[in-house]
C-alpha cells in the first residue's frame, strides 16, 4: 500500500509502520513526504535441513556412547550422498538426568543426551534421499526443512530499490497534481522483512520405512521449492520545486 502527503508548511510528522515506529520527521516547507512498499521474489539457492540426535540410557556413559553411534550413522548417510560430514554444523551437546515420580518421590531413571544438527545444501536433489535415510535410520525425532537465499543482503537491496521507485512515483504524481516538480531527497527511512519458506517438521521416527514395504518417494521429490520473498518499506521526504 502506498500513501503520500504534500506538506507546504513546517510541521512535525510521526510515521508508524506495521513493524515499528519511525523517528519523528521535521518536514521543511515545500516538501512532499511519501511512504511505499516494495518486494523482491527469488527462487531459493540454499536448503537448510535441521534435526536433532536425542537418546536416553540408564547411565550417562551409555547415553553418550549411544549418541556417538547415532552421530556415526549421520556421518555415513552424508558420505553415502557425497557430502563431507564437516559440512554439517553441530550444536551444544547436553546431558540431562531423567526422572519419574512414584508416590510423590522422584526416582532417577536415566540420562538423555541431545544435540542439534544443521546441514546446508545447494543440490536440492539430495534433500529427498537424505531426509528419508535419516528417517529410516531412526536417528532423529523431527526434521525441519527451510529454503533461503545465501546472499540475502542483495535481495533486501533490490526490495528497497523497488520500494523507493514506488515512493518516487507517488511523489511525482502528487507534485504534478499541484503544479510542482520533485527535487532532491532530503530524508529517508527503510525497513526490510524476510519471509523464509519453511516446510513443517516431519516426525522422522513415525515415518521410517516399514521393512519389506515398497519404497515411496520422499515428500519433497518432484516439487519445486517455494520462492523466498523479501519486502521493504521506505519513507522518503523530497523537496519540491
Amino acid at each position: 500500500m502506498k500513501s503520500a502527503r504534500i506538506l507546504l508548511a513546517t510541521c512535525i510528522l510521526t510515521v508508524a509502520s506495521a513493524a515499528q515506529e519511525h523517528p519523528a520527521v521535521t518536514a521543511l516547507p515545500n516538501s512532499v513526504y511519501v511512504g511505499a512498499d516494495g518486494k523482491y521474489e527469488s527462487a531459493p539457492d540454499t536448503a537448510v535441513i535441521q534435526f536433532n540426535i536425542s537418546v536416553q540410557q540408564g547411565s550417562s556413559q551409555k547415553a553418550y556412547d549411544h549418541a556417538a553411534q547415532e552421530a556415526e550413522k549421520v556421518r555415513q548417510i552424508l558420505r553415502d550422498n557425497g557430502i563431507e560430514p564437516k559440512a554439517a554444523n553441530v550444536g551444544y551437546l547436553t546431558v540431562q538426568p531423567t526422572y519419574e515420580w512414584t508416590n510423590q518421590k522422584r526416582k532417577l531413571t536415566g540420562y538423555r543426551v541431545t544435540t542439534d544438527v544443521s546441514l546446508k545444501l545447494k543440490e536440492f536433489s539430495k534433500i529427498g534421499p537424505i531426509t528419508q535415510q535419516l528417517a529410516d535410520a531412526n536417528v532423529s525425532e523431527t526434521q525441519t526443512l527451510n529454503y533461503t537465499l545465501e546472499n540475502i543482503d542483495e535481495a533486501k537491496n533490490k526490495a528497497v530499490e523497488d520500494a523507493y521507485r514506488h515512493a518516487r512515483n507517488s511523489a511525482d504524481a502528487l507534485a504534478r497534481a499541484s503544479g510542482r516538480t520533485v527535487g532532491e531527497l532530503s530524508y529517508a527511512s527503510v525497513d526490510t522483512f524476510e519471509n523464509p519458506r519453511i516446510v513443517a517438521p516431519r516426525m522422522a521416527r513415525a515415518m521410517a520405512a516399514v521393512p519389506g514395504a515398497a519404497a515411496t518417494p520422499a515428500p519433497t521429490e518432484e516439487f519445486t521449492p517455494q520462492t523466498v520473498n523479501v519486502t521493504a518499506h521506505v519513507n522518503a521526504l523530497f523537496n519540491l520545486k
